[in-house]
């Protein structure tokens, strides 16, 4: 471990020349972009067509086109693209810069409804053009705000193919960064009127620090389904939850599988992968690559969907780990043909044949040909299987290879597997109640697979071996008092990383909901179990909404996972509220998930109202059009909601729902809504906004501190998270992100 801290340490001190070659075409003059080991490989493994390999090379030297992602839900989404097409593309193409016609970005054919677009335009090109500068802006913005995600193409597929549904609980096993992570809320919300989707989304990653970053894409989206979660993926709990009374094994509808592996598909953004490339490095991740892979499938439900995904094009971690895959599953596993889920996605089937080689250039086609001295190196689930009609019943042609010359992208593979029965060392003994103890798995033979080099992954079984023993009455009683979910206790576990807040669940009859029931008229069919706190003591500073299925998840295991966050933030105590009838302001990042559910203390305001709103601090009720005024006069001072309803009479408005957090002063009215989201808005509403490069924050900010103390200092912080991110989107090629290659996210070897 110390080994691959030190090198993640110092991949990080030349990460900044990393990532800005990472999509703008800069940089990197000192790396010769020369392997020749990596051809000699990739040439004799066939993976390219013939005729194609010059091209292919020539492809991988080019830097990676920027492709950008239209995040949030789907009548949000629309309003954005409507924005970029007509306020940004048309203008970049009729463009010069120095003479050279600049090429107008392009939507990637394969992507749905234009959500996903690509361009080649440099920073130095967007440097020297003010129209540009202005478009850099808008990216840098919209980025921040979490309408906007810089994400490689090729990332974007694994999450398309899953096919996800309001209803799924989906796990992610590997996470971080989270841009596919966001992709898989996104799809759980395409239906905004349902505030709580039935589905969840779970994203776990082993780097303590990287689930921050995680935490913080994840957060752009204001979801009451994700959950945060720290684990070695390759022995991820197994969790339970509660149904009908009864404690039952959490198996997931949708998992994703994106395991850590060598990255050479991404060697036209992290140009070191090109001296650093060899044979080992797929040779040491394959058994990691196996484990992970093999705790998924343990997880899926049956008729489930598993994605495997690596950013390698390298057989060894592809092709070979899906293969004996389905050689341990008996039949329990079988691929999916995906051939036409992405119409237009151009991509090569996979292979059944390939051979091994090691650093040295020796060449290996058979298990039987591995001298014993390299047999810890070198493993018989890395070769193909040798009988030919197993071979042919794999279908490992429906596998997807993206190879990067044929749609200028960087190199992925993709495998979509479904679970048509139990796995076959959990179907042997019968099931077992939830209160018993289950017995230990069987030993799993295989022609292909030692116990030794299986890694001792946990199965079902000995996954419950997490929970304590003795009295299950005791045991839960003492996982749910007072409906407190928090980490496990280090003797439990091994911990790294801070230690995390709990989390508190309130009961229907706390204190708290007493003036907000009546404050804001909430509905009866309000969720008041799923609103928590992250404090046993004190007064509740904050309060959180989570998904009902989360909830269960939570009270259930508190013993078994380590959870780094979960829950939007819906209200936000207000010392001067007090005095108005409620303690508790509303909270923009929850007012969607929120509004439904409140039926008072709603201004509903007009595009004309918005620009007042947002332009100004703290503007005169007088301000507001005619009718919003005449309401806003029948609301006393506190928090209120500002709600835009769209009119589809009159198209040049947008067409979303909008929704802001506001307060009522005694002559004047606010919104309480961070500064990028306001630069947001504005545009949707047809408001040209350009970043001051200190004065708009700054003068934001001293404004605020004029105001609530708390919602100053929520603002403060909000800044500060702004600045850091565009810090991030500076620097970063996948949102400020490095690669999940082997050398920057390691899972822990057990």
């Amino acid at each position: 471990m110390g080994k691959r801290s030190r090198q993640r340490q110092k991949n990080q001190n030349t990460g900044r020349d990393d990532r800005d070659n990472a999509g703008w075409g800069a940089g990197y003059a000192d790396i010769v972009k020369e392997n020749k080991l990596f051809e000699h490989y990739y040439k004799e493994q066939g993976l390219v067509p013939d005729g194609e390999f010059e091209e292919f090379m020539e492809a991988m030297r080019e830097p990676l086109p920027a492709t950008i992602r239209i995040t949030g839900y789907k009548s949000h989404a629309k309003e954005i693209l409507h924005c970029l097409k007509e306020k940004y593309f048309k203008d970049i193409q009729e463009l010069e810069v120095d003479g050279q016609k600049i090429e107008a970005p392009q939507p990637l054919s394969w992507y749905p409804d234009e959500q996903a677009w690509h361009t080649n335009m440099s920073r130095k090109i967007i440097r020297k053009s003010p129209l540009l500068e202005k478009f850099h802006q808008f990216l840098v913005s919209e980025t921040e705000s979490g309408n906007i995600s810089r994400q490689e193409a090729v990332s974007m597929i694994p999450p398309l193919l899953m096919k996800i549904e309001s209803h799924h609980k989906i796990l992610d096993m590997c996470a971080a960064p989270g841009s596919k992570t966001a992709q898989l809320i996104e799809m759980l919300h395409a239906d905004m009127d349902v505030p709580f989707p039935e589905g969840f989304v779970i994203a776990n990653d082993v780097d303590n620090k990287r689930c921050y970053l995680l935490v913080h894409q994840a957060k752009r989206l204001n979801s009451p389904c994700i959950m945060v979660v720290n684990h070695d993926a390759s022995c991820i709990p197994t969790l339970q939850i509660e149904s009908d009374g009864r404690k039952n094994v959490l198996f997931y509808d949708r998992i994703l599988c994106d395991v850590p592996c060598s990255g050479d598909g991404t060697m036209r953004k992290n140009i070191d992968v090109w001296k650093k490339w060899t044979t080992s490095n797929s040779l040491h991740l394959h058994g990691l690559q196996l484990r992970i892979a093999v705790r998924g499938v343990e997880q899926l439900a049956v008729g489930g969907r598993m994605v495997y995904s690596t950013c390698s094009l390298n057989p060894v971690e592809d092709e070979a780990v899906i293969a004996a895959l389905l050689e341990k599953s008996e039949g329990a596993l079988e691929l999916a043909d995906s051939s036409a889920d992405l119409p237009g996605l151009k991509w090569m089937p996979g292979v059944t044949s390939w051979k091994l080689m090691t650093k040295e250039g020796q060449w290996y086609s058979d298990w039987s040909e591995v001298p014993s001295s390299r047999h810890t190196q070198i493993r018989p689930t890395m070769f193909p299987p040798t009988d030919k009609d197993k071979l042919a019943g794999m279908h490992l042609e429906r596998c997807m290879r993206i190879l990067p010359h044929h749609q200028n992208t960087g190199g992925f593979f993709v495998a979509v597997l479904v679970k048509k029965a139990p796995m076959p060392w959990n179907k042997r003994y019968p099931k077992f109640s939830p209160l018993e103890r289950p017995p230990p798995p069987p030993p799993i033979s295989s022609p292909r697979l030692s116990p030794a080099e299986e890694g001792g992954s946990p199965q079902e079984g000995e996954a419950e071996k997490e929970a304590p023993t003795g009295d299950p009455s005791a045991q839960e009683a003492g996982a749910n008092q007072d409906g407190v979910c928090g980490p496990p206790p280090s003797k439990k576990m091994k911990l790294f990383g801070y230690k995390e807040n709990p989390f508190v669940f309130l009961t229907e009859d706390d204190p708290v909901f007493t003036t907000i029931q009546s404050f804001y008229d909430l509905s009866p069919d309000f969720p008041k179990l799923n609103v928590l706190t992250r404090t046993h003591e004190g007064k509740k500073r904050h309060l959180y909404m989570v998904s009902k299925e989360l909830r269960n998840v939570l009270l259930n295991n508190t013993e078994r996972m380590k959870v780094i966050n979960t829950g939007v933030k819906v209200w936000s105590r207000n010392s001067d509220g007090e005095e108005f009838g409620c303690a508790f302001r509303l909270a923009q990042e929850g007012i969607y998930t929120l509004q439904p559910y409140i039926h008072s203390r709603i201004i509903t305001v007009s595009v004309e109202d918005i620009k007042v709103l947002l332009t100004q601090e703290n503007p005169y009720l007088s301000k507001l059009e005619e009718d919003a005024h005449a309401q806003a006069k029948k609301i006393g001072m506190g928090s209120i909601v500002l709600k835009y309803i769209p009119n589809p009479n009159n198209p040049a408005e947008p067409q979303c729902p909008i929704q802001l957090c506001g307060w009522r002063g005694k002559t004047s009215i606010r919104a309480f809504v961070p500064r990028n989201e306001r630069f947001h808005y504005l545009r949707m509403l047809g408001v040209e906004v350009f970043r001051d490069k200190q004065g708009v924050g700054q003068k934001r900010r001293d404004g605020d501190k004029e105001g609530e103390g708390e919602e100053a200092k929520e603002e403060e912080e909000g800044a500060a998270a702004e600045n850091e991110a565009e810090l991030d989107l500076e620097n970063g090629g996948e949102n400020g992100s490095e690669s999940k290659t082997a050398s920057s996210n390691q899972e822990t070897s057990r």
